[in-house]
């Protein structure tokens, strides 16, 4: 089989033209190096500023005060005594008693602390505990039904199921009067509320008495709230 060459992938024309190139290029590089100079520089590495005289730091010169001290002053004169004899004779004489009371005046103390007492006045304290307690008129069971009777279940607390026990404390004053009721522990505000309604409109009560005299007493009073 022959093998056919084309035209013009043959380099064999152009050889002169790629010989004449390399020679153009050898011979630039050639005198470019002989044309190439070289220059030495000098850096002198002593500075002119390393030269200059420093100036040295000027330190004041401190001096002590030479001038002494103030004298102190002089000492304060002391005081004078003088001592005046005292030549009076002395006409009276001390009398000594005996000082040892007689039974008949001695203070009875226990009649003193019982007229104390029972001039204290007693009107503005307020007992939690007294000799004789007040009471409901009828007693305890009259005050149950009162409150059964009296109360009414808020309709907002029914309707929420708010059950519970308020607790309303008051003073019984001299006259059996309910005064300054107010809730000491509460359940809810409309439950509060009805308690202390029905514990203003309770009738008065049998003052307690301290010394079989009315006085103030507190009592706490529970409020039940159930839901049937």
């Amino acid at each position: 089989m022959e093998v056919k060459k084309s035209p013009k992938a043959n380099l064999e024309g152009k050889k002169a033209v790629f010989t004449q190139i390399g020679l153009v290029v050898v011979l630039s590089i050639v005198l470019i190096a002989f044309e190439w100079t070289w220059s030495d520089y000098n850096v002198d590495i002593n500075l002119s500023d390393n030269d200059a005289a420093v100036e040295e730091e000027i330190i004041p010169i401190t001096r002590q005060d030479d001038t002494p001290p103030p004298p102190p002053p002089p000492p304060a004169a002391a005081d004078i005594l003088n001592i005046v004899e005292n030549n009076m004779d002395l006409d009276d004489e001390l009398e000594i008693f005996d000082s040892e009371l007689d039974q008949s005046a001695a203070i009875d103390y226990t009649q003193v602390y019982q007229s104390l007492e029972e001039e204290r006045d007693e009107s503005n304290e307020i007992f939690v505990f007294a000799e004789e307690m007040p009471q409901f008129p009828g007693g305890q069971e009259a005050m149950q039904r009162f409150i059964a009777e009296n109360i009414r279940y808020p309709m907002m607390a029914k309707e929420n199921g708010i059950q519970g026990r308020v607790y309303v404390e008051f003073v019984v004053n001299e006259k059996g009067a309910v005064t300054n009721p107010r809730v000491i522990r509460g359940v809810d505000p409309n439950l509060d509320r009805e308690a202390l309604r029905v514990v203003q409109a309770m009738p008065n009560w049998k003052p307690g008495k301290q010394r079989n005299k009315a006085v103030k007493v507190s009592i706490t009073l529970p409020v039940n709230f159930k839901l049937e």
